[in-house]
């Protein structure tokens, strides 16, 4: 079984170690894209552009499905892709968590890149599945970026930035870019108030990880031997994990449990 990622950058990662609990045996295909980094304030064209190249760089490994670990391009290129690859390759997107965030009542923050925030498409998830929720969406701009750099400086500004723009009262933060999946307890940590209960995150990581499994016909086998070799393109090129994705636990987890090709 082969699972190919592809991303603007290392926001792959928490869902690439979340196929990797699932299926230790599983071959892993992760396409990113330094080269065109940050693909948040690009126009939706130019992110559809490098979004099928990103895709395309991991369909030549002939993975049985690929999971497009990115909320801009899922919310802009998804239609594009899926009429490039599939049926041959199934195609899985990313999308912020509103409906279980939602669920949950109280105000509801999203914080997303400037492309996704605001988007017609976010907008209409809001409004399938948030209606009648207070909802308030927060452009991050900086953020992604940062944390693909590991630039603990810029991280820290651009999250207390965004903090700022975030009500007092909000319960629930949807993590709209798999990015900030990695920074979420700094995240939390800036929001939390000490009179109110825990905040509740949600990202994606492990809901596409799963919905990857079910397109397949593959089921979760966590014990099985870890044997999944691991495949990194930077920009299509055959490259190892850089020493930012090392940074995060989920890049050492990957490296740790991998065979690397």
């Amino acid at each position: 079984m082969k699972i190919a990622l592809m991303d603007s950058g290392i926001g792959l990662l928490p869902a690439a170690a979340a196929v990797r609990r699932l299926r230790p045996d599983a071959d892993l295909v992760l396409s990113w894209d330094p080269d065109g980094m940050p693909w948040g304030p690009r126009t939706p064209q130019d992110i559809t552009q490098r979004a099928v190249a990103v895709a395309g760089a991991a369909a030549a490994h002939e993975p049985d499905v690929l999971i497009v670990a990115c909320n801009t391009a899922s919310v802009h290129s998804l239609p594009q892709m899926r009429a490039r690859f599939e049926p041959a390759l199934p195609i899985i997107g990313t999308v912020p968590a509103i409906k279980p965030a939602a669920a949950g009542g109280g105000h509801v923050a999203i914080w997303a890149t400037p492309a996704t925030t605001g988007s017609a498409y976010q907008r209409g998830l809001i409004e399938e599945f948030a209606a009648g929720v207070a909802v308030t969406e927060v452009a991050c701009p900086g953020l992604a970026d940062a944390v693909h750099h590991a630039d603990e400086a810029a991280i820290e500004a651009a999250i207390t930035s965004a903090a700022a723009r975030t009500p007092d009262d909000v319960t629930t933060v949807v993590l709209g870019c798999t990015n900030y999946e990695l920074v979420g307890e700094r995240i939390r940590a800036a929001l939390q108030r000490p009179d109110r209960p825990p905040l509740v995150l949600h990202g994606t990581a492990g809901a596409v990880a799963a919905q990857a499994l079910r397109r397949i016909g593959a089921e979760p086998a966590p014990d099985a031997a870890a044997d999944g070799s691991l495949t990194v393109l930077l920009s299509g090129r055959a490259a190892t994990l850089p020493d930012t994705a090392l940074t995060y636990e989920e890049g050492r987890f990957l490296r740790t449990v991998s065979t690397v090709r």
